[in-house]
């Protein structure tokens, strides 16, 4: 990166190169000229001179080196911070995906279960007009249907919502309009514990404050380096003439050669405040990438954690639905037969919604947290 090439630019001899033309006049006073009307003798001359100058610092003590060093250990702490964004953001949106996908079940079964009970309704209607059933129970089922259809229009809005989401996080105009293919995927495999420590070291966050700690190391030794003397060589050739064309005529040449040895004395104590400095930083640097360390190994137990509960709840809630669904259809045919009542049907239909609205909201916590798990571990445990 740029910021790698300017700190390690010190290592290599700097060269600038010149032209430059001067013309003089010079005045002296006191010196008058015989049989001349004025008292001032002047003199004009005309110089051009080409020039290569080149100097450069004997690194001895490692000090542009360690700041090198510091520079690249930077720009991939950099480059891991942007890897880790990307990371989210995938994350973000296969979430934002999941919850659309899992938005329209939504919709699909409330508009299944108003079908349901408009269904029944319909059907008390026409015995409730023939006599055969009591306005009460006519009420009764009017009442589950208007409920079943604000349920759907409820459902409608989620369902924009996540899409809209899911559009804002693929960069397009939030109109609500994505179309959404398959549906919510089967987890594959399991989650368990026994994940090796070593597949965190691929968290691209807990990478960055490894590097930005290495970054600071380096910078400590550069404070260091800083106190001992620095040893400089510097030297120019060229040309100096008074006619243009001799510019390139190497009789015309100069040159000077100078070594120079420069060891800091007083500062003001600047050097050693930067030393202090150095230090502090790395305590910084150590303390950030051991809380970044304790979280990434929290996120990891927690995920795993959570993978084992959501497993099992999943299961009692599917068996939950499975055994409403089996009592709404005893239900209704003990209803038809005259051996139930109504108020039973409807409380089946209702423990029916219940449960798929369940079984979907657990199957999405799943998808969910397996999303945050992978994340947590810096990618599929596979990769």
């Amino acid at each position: 990166s740029a910021s790698v090439r300017i700190a390690g630019a010190g290592l290599y001899p700097s060269v600038s190169a010149g032209l430059d033309g001067a013309r003089r006049k010079q005045n002296f006073i006191g010196f008058p000229i015989p049989g001349s009307t004025s008292n001032v003798l002047s003199t004009q001359a005309t110089s051009y001179g080409l020039s290569l100058a080149t100097s450069w610092e004997i690194d001895l003590w490692g000090r542009v080196r360690a700041g090198k060093r510091a520079a690249i250990a930077d720009s991939e702490a950099v480059l891991s911070d942007f890897e880790m964004q990307q990371m989210s953001l995938a994350a973000q949106v296969s979430k934002a995906w999941v919850n659309a996908i899992a938005a329209r079940e939504q919709l699909m079964l409330a508009q299944a279960s108003a079908s349901s009970f408009e269904e029944t309704a319909n059907k008390i209607e026409e015995r409730y007009e023939q006599g055969l059933r009591s306005a009460l129970e006519f009420k009764l089922s009017v009442n589950s249907v208007e409920s079943a259809k604000a349920l759907v229009v409820d459902r409608r809005q989620q369902l924009l919502q996540a899409q809209q989401q899911l559009e804002l996080l693929l960069g397009r105009y939030p109109s609500g309009t994505l179309e959404l293919e398959g549906g919510l995927p089967e987890l594959i495999g399991a989650m368990s514990a026994g994940i090796p420590s070593s597949v965190l070291e691929r968290r691209p966050d807990l990478v960055a404050a490894e590097r930005r700690l290495a970054a600071a190391d380096q910078r400590l030794w550069e404070s260091r380096a800083a106190l001992f003397p620095q040893i400089s060589l510097s030297g120019s050739t060229g040309t100096s003439t008074a006619e243009l064309r001799d510019v390139l005529d190497t009789d015309f040449s100069v040159w000077t050669l100078a070594g120079n040895l420069a060891q800091p004395i007083l500062q003001g104590g600047r050097l050693r405040a930067g030393v202090d400095l150095s230090k502090s930083k790395i305590k910084e640097a150590t303390y950030q990438y051991v809380s970044i360390a304790l979280r990434a190994f929290s996120e990891v137990e927690f995920g795993l954690a959570s993978e084992g509960f959501l497993r099992d709840r999943e299961g009692h809630i599917v068996a939950a639905a499975t055994q409403s669904e089996s009592a709404l259809l005893l239900a209704n045919r003990r209803y038809e037969s005259g051996l139930e009542e109504l108020i039973n049907v409807l409380e089946s239909q209702r423990r029916s919604l219940s449960d798929g609205t369940q079984v979907i909201l657990i199957r999405q916590a799943r998808l969910n947290n397996r999303i945050d798990l992978y994340l947590a571990l810096g990618g599929s445990v596979e990769e």
